[in-house]
């Protein structure tokens, strides 16, 4: 197992970083949040000529049969850019979800053509995936209930429910079946939806360990918290280097130094934890990485926010899009304190008397 990034991932990284910088930059990201956070074309592009979607989905079903190492790359450079994109939704805890069934829609998925959203609450954690949703399925194989927070929901052309140790998939539902109405959200770049169900039609495509699933996908998140993390950093350092006060650049200032390099340890301490979550995969690496990611990026983005004075408080600076991802994610499959309790018990510590 190494933790250095191999040369198929840099170029792929090269390749999104530079799609990003071109299409996705944090102008473009703010203009568009308040009416139409997605951007689907974007995503087409992502999709359909970099090929992102289908890295999870073996070559025999049309995907690229690539890993989770090549996935976490995308997503420290979505990560970098708050990419309003369903890439997390869709390629990553969707595809997961279906891979076990091999369904002729991972093809789908893969190419681009479609997307789908699990239908489980953000806030749900390995530890108690249920959390958020009250769905169960009548003797006619249909579908009733609710599930809060489901982000990606209302780009979805398919959903994907969880029920019982089985998944289902809906698709085409009519109105009075299906609906999926968007909710005041934090992260404007990753709304979040409450599905209901209203004894919808939905076909059954086999069994679903859905606390594996969310665990899988609690792993690759720590690499979009480094992401966001690397953004703050780097954007932060360039700032105190230009910015003067006194006749000298801030950042030539002992306190702003030691803030910065404490940081940049964090940040290094963060890559680490998300290359080792992907490479082993384990419970306790997985928890390892959320337990420090997570507040390492919403740290980031808090000392962005503040060492930008005045410009890092205001509307027109994107750093707010960065610190509000942050605390979304933080509170994402599992907090930290989730985490952390899970990874005591896993490592037999005991706990207050």
């Amino acid at each position: 197992m190494t933790l250095l990034y191999s040369e198929v991932e840099e170029e792929l990284r090269a390749a999104v970083r530079g799609l990003l910088a071109d299409r996705c930059p944090p102008a473009t990201v703010l203009k568009r949040i308040e009416s139409e956070p997605y951007d689907l074309d974007l995503w087409k592009t992502l999709a359909g000529e970099i090929g992102v979607a289908g890295l999870l989905v073996p070559e025999e079903l049309g995907g690229a049969g690539a890993s989770a190492s090549e996935v976490a790359v995308v997503l420290e450079e979505l990560g970098r850019a708050v990419t309003p994109v369903p890439f997390f939704t869709s390629s990553v805890l969707a595809t997961r979800a279906l891979l076990p069934t091999r369904d002729a829609l991972l093809g789908e998925l893969a190419e681009g053509r479609r997307t789908a959203a699990l239908a489980v609450s953000f806030a749900a954690s390995p530890y108690q995936p249920g959390r958020g949703s009250s769905v169960s399925v009548d003797g006619d194989g249909r579908l009733s209930g609710a599930v809060t927070g489901v982000a990606g929901a209302e780009v979805a052309d398919v959903l994907l429910v969880p029920v019982g140790g089985d998944l289902y998939v809906v698709e085409g539902a009519p109105a009075e079946e299906a609906t999926v109405e968007v909710v005041t959200s934090l992260d404007l770049t990753r709304p979040v939806a409450t599905v209901t169900l209203r004894r919808a039609r939905a076909r059954r495509v086999g069994a679903c360990d859905l606390a594996g699933v969310l665990r899988f996908g609690a792993g690759l998140l720590a690499s979009e918290q480094l992401g966001v993390a690397e953004w703050c950093l780097d954007t932060t350092l360039a700032y105190v280097k230009e910015r003067h006060q006194f006749a000298r650049p801030i950042g030539s200032f002992q306190a702003i130094k030691h803030r910065l390099a404490d940081l940049w340890l964090d940040v290094v301490r963060a890559r680490a934890a998300a290359r080792n979550a992907v490479a082993d995969g384990s419970s306790i690496s997985v928890a390892v990485a959320q337990s420090w990611n997570a507040g390492v990026a919403v740290h980031a983005a808090e000392e962005a926010v503040q060492l930008h004075g005045g410009i890092g408080m205001t509307w027109e600076h994107p750093v707010h899009l960065y610190l509000k991802r942050a605390k979304a994610a933080e509170i994402a499959l599992g907090t930290p304190g989730d985490h952390r309790e899970a990874l005591a018990s896993m490592a037999d510590v005991p706990g207050p008397a």
